[in-house]
């Protein structure tokens, strides 16, 4: 059982910290949380921390051998939000950006000999700057070169559509790209659309009821598990606050969605087949390469 986009150590700059809320700096309480993650089956995480956001691989790689939770770094760039005044992401070529994301990809990253198993891109709400479209298109280019899988932030649901058609300009197989975020903005003729296509599914901001009510969540993967399109949904979190995490005190952590959601889907006419493949086999075809 894995989810799909997580953060599990995390040291943002000081404009994104938020009082704190957004620094996840405690190794020890990362592997309290995973403790709680196993208990309820899980097994696999991918941790999307980004260089601008505070990644920190060694820190990753220490956390999962004390947790025994298979953990998946990451390679990339979010969006303006996050690189301004951490990365000058604006004055890199797409060349250096695709160089860097297959480095991290095949050889290390920072300097390490840990490699990242994802790439990451991302694009701001309702736009598409010109900076994001070049790190959308050396995803691309570093996906054809390695293989490996991309997912994407996407500010408040939206742009989706945009970023698939950059991604596809540029060469991208759809079948390893993961839409991240798009349960923001419930808007099921598109996503049921981009699944036709053959992208993944990211359904990540489970228990954030003051994006969209959960049971919109749940009608939608429904909807288009009747529709057969159940083996293209990732679900997960994106939980990135102390407030968040049951080990700094706060909730409802890494157990929300196997405890929580998975129960919710069953209920709603969801069989173990899909459940497990939602859960287990979608990550799994995402994340092979």
């Amino acid at each position: 059982m894995t989810l799909c986009h997580e953060h599990l150590y995390t040291r943002p700059s000081l404009r994104l910290q938020d009082g704190g809320d957004m620094v996840l700096d405690d190794e020890q309480r990362s592997v309290d949380e995973l403790a709680l993650f196993v208990q309820a089956g899980g097994s696999g995480l991918i941790e999307l921390t980004v260089p601008e956001f505070g990644r920190d691989v060694a820190a990753l790689r220490r956390i999962s051998e004390a947790s025994g939770v298979h953990v998946v770094a990451t390679t990339g760039h979010v969006s303006e939000d996050y690189w301004a005044e951490a990365l000058d992401v604006p004055a890199m070529s797409e060349e250096q950006i695709v160089e860097e994301m297959v480095r991290d990809l095949t050889h290390g990253c920072d300097g390490t000999n840990i490699r990242a198993g994802i790439i990451k891109a991302g694009s701001s709400l309702d736009e598409v700057s010109p900076t994001e479209r070049r790190v959308l298109r050396a995803a691309a280019k570093a996906q054809r070169i390695t293989g490996a899988p991309i997912t994407t932030h996407t500010t408040a649901g939206t742009m989706a559509a945009e970023q698939a058609s950059i991604l596809l300009d540029a060469g991208a197989d759809p079948q390893r790209v993961c839409l991240g975020h798009l349960d923001r903005r419930m808007a099921y003729e598109e996503h049921r659309a981009l699944a036709a296509d053959g992208f993944f599914l990211g359904y990540d901001c489970f228990s954030k009821d003051w994006y969209e009510p959960d049971s919109a969540r749940v009608d939608s993967i429904m909807r288009l598990v009747r529709s057969g399109f159940g083996g293209q949904l990732c679900l997960s979190g994106d939980l990135a606050r102390r407030s968040q995490r049951v080990s700094w005190g706060g909730g409802p952590g890494y157990t929300f969605v196997p405890w929580r959601v998975l129960p919710w889907l069953r209920r709603e006419g969801a069989t173990e087949e899909d459940v497990h493949q939602i859960m287990v086999g979608n990550p799994r075809r995402l994340l092979t390469w």
